[in-house]
């Protein structure tokens, strides 16, 4: 199957798509999606591609690259849906808003994106009593901050 994006021409198998039965926030009849590399080199910021409207389409960022002590704790009902025992057993991804300047670029922590990859079935969550906001400023993470001249490296590669 084909399917044309803002990105150009996708071709893909019916076993690549991932199935949120109830949709996503503000888009619950989109219930097909693919998961695409924005950039074949850098795998750290995915599109999230509906099959059904080609013009909707979400930038996901695995939140633990963002937040290393990143703890989304699922209801039962949450980890039944997803048909899982345990939470470590499911992927997870923060939408991102990507704006003309990058510096007002947000990401969304507090409701992920929760898939099991077993079953490529996965829902969106809000984290109730989390420390997560709807928009945290992705340029006030440090691994997305502004680049380094490089010289805290040279320091390190000189003492060996």
């Amino acid at each position: 199957m084909t399917i044309q994006t803002d990105y150009g021409m996708v071709e893909y198998e019916k076993s690549d798509l991932l199935i949120f039965p109830d949709g996503l926030f503000g888009f619950p009849k989109l219930t097909q999606y693919l998961l695409l590399y924005l950039n074949e080199d850098d795998d750290s910021m995915l599109l999230l591609q509906s099959v059904e409207e080609c013009k909707v389409g979400f930038v996901l960022i695995n939140p633990f690259l963002l937040c290393p002590d990143y703890s989304p704790e699922l209801t039962p009902e949450e980890l039944a849906c997803l048909e899982v025992q345990d939470s470590g057993e499911l992927s997870y991804y923060s939408i991102c808003v990507v704006r003309s300047n990058y510096l007002e670029n947000t990401v969304n922590l507090k409701s992920p994106l929760v898939i099991n990859p077993q079953t490529r079935r996965g829902i969106q969550v809000i984290l109730e009593n989390s420390p997560y906001g709807y928009r945290h400023e992705l340029r006030s993470f440090p691994t997305v901050a502004e680049p380094t001249n490089g010289s805290e490296k040279e320091h390190a590669d000189t003492s060996t």
